[in-house]
């Protein structure tokens, strides 16, 4: 049976590199290996992501199993996707994880949430401690299938996490900002240092959580995302400039000129200076314009 004292004495520092060393395994710095050593801290991220008795949670990144091991003692069943095949055969061949946790080996950026809610006949929980090294992709990759997902409780880079949050007009607003500011609220929850990993990130953490509403339609979110692209893509221009030349967008100076003035935002504004509403606005309007 899990217990918090059990697991502190089983993944702390030393042991977990016994453990990887044991069975031919090492953190794999391409993929953002980061194992988390400390029970506390995966309590504390258990506790705070909400789930309940009766829930199916899928983990991103099962690792050497201290986020799943908690996990799996709150939750009906965890569905653990993991790349890495040594891990998988660790915890396989040494049977440390219960009945209720199926493990698939999975490239995470492959994922297809949607036929996972499909299979599950309900929209996903999610819970992950990301790989730094695949955040930003599969950041976007849960936004994309954002109809699938109900919530999505995460450890990323700090950084991230205030990336995630940004406000407009600062300087950590952006692309991701604007796009989750459309469909989903976020929430900063816990802040985890850098002492609690093995090997040890050069960055802290924190956990958020992503809890995903209605928002525009596919079809308009797909016209959004170009046109925050767009935006961003040039974000010390203003919006009239960085739109006209916005690739994919194919609009002249006139045509940006009468979305801007038909969403009643000022051209000389720049990206960082409209909010999540603003950007929507402006998609709809661009949207009843013909192309250049």
């Amino acid at each position: 049976m899990y217990s918090p004292e059990k697991m502190g004495a089983r993944l702390n520092k030393l042991n977990v590199r016994q453990i990887l060393s044991e069975w031919g395994l090492a953190p794999n710095r391409q993929l953002g290996q980061n194992f988390l050593i400390q029970p506390q801290v995966a309590e504390q991220i258990v506790a705070v992501s909400g789930v309940e008795s009766d829930d199916t949670v899928v983990e991103l990144g099962v690792g050497l199993g201290a986020l799943t091991l908690p996990l799996a003692a709150r939750v009906n069943q965890v569905i653990g996707l993991e790349i890495d095949a040594g891990i998988i055969r660790y915890h396989r061949e040494s049977h440390d994880l219960p009945p209720n946790v199926e493990l698939r080996h999975q490239d995470l950026l492959l994922a297809d949430f949607s036929a996972l809610a499909r299979q599950q006949g309900k929209r996903l929980k999610i819970i992950a401690n990301l790989p730094y090294a695949i955040t930003n992709p599969l950041l976007f990759k849960l936004v994309e299938q954002r109809q699938a997902i109900k919530q999505a409780v995460l450890m990323v880079q700090k950084e991230v996490a205030w990336r995630l949050s940004a406000k407009p007009n600062t300087k950590e607003y952006g692309v991701l900002s604007v796009l989750l500011g459309t469909c989903a609220q976020v929430i900063k929850r816990l802040e985890v240092d850098p002492d609690n990993f093995y090997p040890k990130p050069q960055v802290d953490s924190y956990v958020i959580s992503i809890t995903f509403t209605a928002g525009p339609n596919p079809e308009e979110f797909t016209r959004l995302r170009r046109v925050v692209n767009a935006a961003f893509n040039q974000r010390r221009k203003t919006l009239l400039n960085s739109l006209r030349a916005g690739a994919g967008l194919n609009l002249d100076r006139a045509a940006v000129e009468a979305g801007l003035a038909a969403a009643n935002i000022n051209p000389r504004l720049r990206a960082e200076n409209l909010s999540p509403e603003d950007f929507l606005r402006l998609t709809r309007s661009i949207a009843e314009l013909p192309a250049a």
